[in-house]
């Protein structure tokens, strides 16, 4: 079952189309935030959360596409691919993001790949399985303790995929090119009034404040 799609590259990472994507249509959904009702159907779900929130997509494709395949489009899942993990799990984490779109692609969804880097070690496979001139999500959410990581890896992905637009989840970082679709993904005024301001800060600057748009 893992390895029906086409492949590429050394790793062997199932490749997500290229597809027309109306940028004014995308408006995010956490994939959280799903229910059985439509009035959402018009949105794009997006999966930046904790990973074991949407381990199921992967583990259990065809009872997750049951909730998936009303929507917009689909994003595909940030499986984690942190800098101090093993690379072998970055391999995977990056391996399972490219599956998710292959598969949802094959079921006649609108698929945009979501492109992340954990550390220099990964820079050779991290573009792998996407088009070139595809539409590619990124996310600069909490990102900002690995601004220069994040920004090395941005410009690699820049020459490799040549992507037509970015979603953007979270605040440009000032220096990237190309054409940027950014998403707020909360208010931060309501949330600082909501929680205090020590508090917002202390949770957003360590990766533990998950907002659900």
């Amino acid at each position: 079952m893992r390895n029906e799609f086409e492949k590429c590259d050394k790793y062997r990472m199932p490749i997500i189309k290229k597809q027309n994507i109306d940028l004014d249509k995308i408006e995010l959904l956490s994939y959280l935030k799903i229910k059985d009702e439509d009035e959402n159907k018009n949105k794009t779900i997006h999966f930046f959360t904790y990973y074991w929130n949407f381990e199921n997509v992967y583990q259990k494709p065809e009872l997750a596409l049951e909730k998936l395949d009303k929507y917009y489009a689909l994003l595909t899942p940030e499986f984690s691919t942190y800098k101090d993990m093993p690379l072998a799990r970055q391999i995977d984490s990056v391996f399972k993001n490219r599956w998710c779109g292959a598969f949802w692609q094959k079921q006649g969804m609108l698929v945009i790949p979501t492109i992340s880097c954990g550390s220099y070690g990964c820079f050779d496979f991290f573009c792998d399985g996407v088009e070139e001139g595809s539409v590619v999500a990124v996310s600069t959410y909490t990102r900002e303790d690995n601004k220069k990581g994040f920004m090395e890896g941005y410009e690699i992905m820049m020459k490799k995929i040549k992507p037509s637009a970015i979603i953007c989840y979270g605040d440009p970082f000032p220096e990237m090119k190309g054409n940027i679709k950014a998403i707020d993904p909360f208010s931060k005024q309501e949330l600082i009034k909501k929680m205090g301001l020590e508090k917002f800060m202390e949770k957003y600057l360590s990766g533990s404040l998950y907002p659900e748009i």
